[in-house]
């Protein structure tokens, strides 16, 4: 490492600390739902990069992106599994700086077999041909860890060369040698994937865990 990343004690650089800063600022600035796209023919023009947001129903998406931009109800949120059936596309900066999109939840057994397959398709239609897409965030629950339908998921991404990141929800809900034996698990298992980051991201939405390099990492991912 350069004295530019890391100082001598091993302290995040000054280099790293100006992208959080940025961060924080670009999501503390505007941030507004432009619109949702139930099938891939109503996705806004591709004209600024893109992080998704991924995970099985009731992971929590919708809670950390309004934790993240530090928003009540940017994003819906609900106790009932599968709620949110489109890609919600949400702006940040003004002038926008970069798209987030907020996906299908997936994985939730109860629902209707012609909606699961709707949701499949629309999910992997735009990982594969989403050219603006930088980076998936994979978000797993802390107290469930990796399900198979998350490594389908992954598997996927693996083959279509599509960058992403596991990001671990609800953190706050187990002990602490728990968050790090589940830290530990996934950061092995992150690193037999060819297209995953090799750094875990713990988060709680109430808490306030790990937000900051969230956002940070959001940033560092469009480049």
């Amino acid at each position: 490492m350069t004295t530019e990343e890391y100082s001598d004690d091993g302290s995040i650089s000054a280099g790293r600390e100006a992208v959080a800063e940025t961060a924080r600022r670009l999501f503390s600035g505007p941030v507004g739902f432009l619109k949702s796209a139930p099938e891939l023919q109503f996705l806004p023009e591709p004209d600024y990069p893109e992080v998704a947001f991924a995970g099985r129903s009731n992971v929590g998406k919708s809670s950390l992106l309004n934790a993240l931009t530090n928003r009540n109800g940017l994003a819906r949120t609900s106790n009932t599994p599968g709620r949110t059936q489109e890609l919600n596309i949400f702006d940040v900066g003004d002038p926008v700086a970069f798209r987030l999109v907020d996906m299908p939840g997936y994985g939730f057994a109860k629902a209707p077999k012609d909606v699961v397959r709707k949701w499949r398709f629309l999910i992997n239609d735009y990982l594969r041909g989403r050219a603006v897409l930088k980076r998936v965030l994979v978000l797993v629950d802390s107290r469930h860890g990796l399900k198979d339908v998350d490594r389908d998921l992954m598997k996927m991404l693996d083959e279509a060369a599509v960058s992403y990141r596991l990001v671990l929800t609800k953190a706050d809900k187990i002990k602490a040698t728990e968050l790090d034996a589940a830290m530990t698990r996934l950061t092995a298992e992150a690193r037999t994937h060819v297209a995953a980051h090799p750094e875990i991201l713990a988060t709680s939405s109430e808490g306030g865990l790990g937000l900051a390099e969230l956002r940070a990492a959001v940033l560092e991912a469009i480049g």
